[in-house]
C-alpha cells in the first residue's frame, strides 16, 4: 500500500492458513488475495499457489525448540 509516497507493509489477517485451501483456490481469488497484500505475482497458477503458501502459512512455533534452546 502506499499512501503520500510511502510504502508499508500490511500484516495479513484474513487468509487461508492450509495448504489444501490454496490447492484449491481459482487463480482470480488468488490474484485479489495477493493485491490485497499490495503482492504483485506474475507467473503461472501454480507458481502464485506457491508464492502466497510461501508468504502466508508460516512454520508452527514449538515450545520444544525454545527449551532446547534455553
Amino acid at each position: 500500500m502506499e499512501r503520500s509516497g510511502v510504502s508499508f507493509f500490511q500484516m495479513p489477517l484474513h487468509y487461508p492458513r492450509f495448504t489444501k485451501d490454496y490447492l484449491n483456490m481459482p487463480e482470480g481469488k488468488l490474484d485479489r488475495l495477493l493485491a490485497e497484500y499490495g503482492l504483485c505475482v506474475q507467473g503461472d497458477l501454480a507458481y502464485k499457489r506457491e508464492f502466497a503458501m510461501g508468504a502466508f502459512i508460516w512454520p508452527r512455533f514449538e515450545s520444544s525448540c525454545l527449551k532446547k534452546n534455553l
